[in-house]
C-alpha cells in the first residue's frame, strides 16, 4: 500500500494538540507530544537541504515501518494518520502507543536476578528473531524496546529502521549491536555470542 502525508493547516494543527503534554523537545521544539486522547504525535523536521528524506520523508518512514513490523508479528504503534504541516515545516505522525514499559525504564528502576536473567533471555531471542526476519534496525537500544502487559517485546521509535528479504547476514548483525555495545548498563543485556552465531544454527 502506498501512504502519502496529508496536509494540516495550522489551525488544525493547534486545535489537534491542545492540551497535549510535551514528551520530547529539543531547541527546534517539540518532537513528541501525549495528545489529550493518549494517542501520540510525533514531528519531524528535514535536518539537511540534501538527503533522501526529501523524497522518502521519516513520517512516510515510520508508517511504512509500523505496518511492515506489524505484518511480521511484531508489536509495534498502530498508526492514525501522517500530516504535512506546511507552516511549521514539519510532517507528523499521529498514532496510538504500544501499551507496556521500555526496557531501560525497567532496568532504571531495578528488578531483582530472577527478573533480570528472565528479561535478558527474551531480549536476546527478539534481537535474533528480529535478524532472522531481515529487520536491521539502527537505533536498536533498550529504550526502544517495549515490554508489553502480554510479555511480549514490541519495537518504538522506529524511522531508522529497514526490512530486507533474507536473515541478516553476520557482518549486519555486528553493525547492529555495536550502539549497544556502546551504551553503559546496556552492553551486558547483549549475548553477542549467540546473536551472532544464530545464522549459523
Amino acid at each position: 500500500m502506498t501512504h502519502r502525508l496529508e496536509p494540516l493547516e495550522h489551525e488544525d494543527f493547534l486545535a489537534l494538540k491542545a492540551g497535549a503534554e510535551t514528551i520530547e523537545s529539543d531547541s527546534f521544539g517539540e518532537k513528541v507530544l501525549r495528545l489529550a486522547d493518549g494517542s501520540f504525535l510525533k514531528l519531524f523536521r528535514r535536518k539537511r537541504l540534501i538527503t533522501s528524506a526529501a523524497w522518502y520523508p521519516y513520517a512516510l518512514r515510520f508508517v511504512d515501518n509500523a505496518e511492515a513490523l506489524s505484518s511480521l508479528g511484531i508489536p509495534a504503534p498502530r498508526v492514525i494518520a501522517a500530516y504535512r504541516v506546511a507552516l511549521l515545516q514539519r510532517d507528523a505522525v499521529h498514532y496510538r502507543p504500544l501499551a507496556g514499559t521500555t526496557l531501560r525504564a525497567l532496568l532504571r528502576h531495578g528488578f531483582d536476578a530472577e527478573d533480570e536473567c528472565r528479561l535478558k533471555h527474551l531480549f536476546t531471542g527478539f534481537v535474533i528473531r528480529l535478524h532472522s526476519l531481515g529487520i536491521y534496525f539502527r537505533s536498536l537500544h533498550l529504550g526502544n524496546v517495549v515490554l508489553t502487559p502480554a510479555g511480549e517485546l514490541g519495537l518504538i521509535d522506529f524511522s531508522d529502521l529497514r526490512v530486507y528479504r533474507r536473515p541478516l547476514p553476520v557482518f549486519m548483525r555486528r553493525r547492529n549491536l555495536r550502539r549497544m555495545l556502546e551504551i553503559p548498563g546496556e552492553r551486558a543485556w547483549i549475548d553477542s555470542d549467540a546473536i551472532l552465531d544464530a545464522r549459523r544454527g
